[in-house]
């Protein structure tokens, strides 16, 4: 059986890659046990791989505001919605470890509204699949919903930046019909033994 390709772009050679992009596939690598193929894709161009990996850490690594678990909700909806399988699978799996749950990633993916979450979390999601959908109707009764469930104003922004981030990878996602790494099925599904 031959493999199936990444994607439909050319994947760069390691050896061939600037200093600091090789560096970072390789340190993913040496933390994972693999090359999660978002890296492979997006070094077919390296300025764009750093703009991109930078944007992606200001928003997704931080515990301010939102949990890790929950930026992880944002995208595993929202690329529900938008179809994306790759973060789908890939984001889905993050989110079952970072929740520590391995029905919620599915559930959101599928239809959020009867998942396994707290009103908030519902809340958040609301607001993130309206402006996924629909960013122009967003208005101060969204903003006022989320801070009824105590998101300030920075949370709210971090609600709407991973969205609008996601939307955009999402759609790279899709371009190059990125295909998600066989280990992102089964992490976080199974406790570990």
């Amino acid at each position: 059986m031959t493999a199936l390709p990444v994607s439909r772009y050319p994947i760069p050679d390691l050896a061939s890659l600037p200093d600091d992009v090789r560096e970072r596939i390789l340190g993913v690598q040496e933390k994972a046990g693999f090359v999660p193929n978002v890296f492979l894709t997006l070094a077919h161009r390296p300025a764009e791989f750093r703009a991109f990996f930078a944007y992606h850490d200001a928003l997704m690594e931080k515990d301010e505001g939102l949990t890790k678990a929950e930026r992880e909700m944002i995208v595993v909806a929202t690329s529900g919605a938008n179809q994306c399988l790759y973060c789908v699978v890939a984001h889905g799996a993050i989110l079952r470890i970072r929740a520590k749950n391995p029905r919620v990633a599915d559930q959101l993916a599928t239809n959020y509204r009867k998942a396994e979450i707290t009103p908030r979390q519902r809340a958040m999601l609301d607001f993130a699949m309206k402006l996924s959908a629909d960013s122009a109707s967003v208005g101060d009764a969204d903003i006022d919903t989320l801070k009824a469930h105590g998101f300030d104003d920075e949370a709210i922004w971090d609600i709407g930046a991973i969205t609008a981030f996601f939307a955009m990878s999402n759609r790279l996602a899709n371009l190059t019909s990125m295909r998600p790494n066989d280990e992102f099925y089964l992490m976080g599904r199974l406790p570990k033994t």
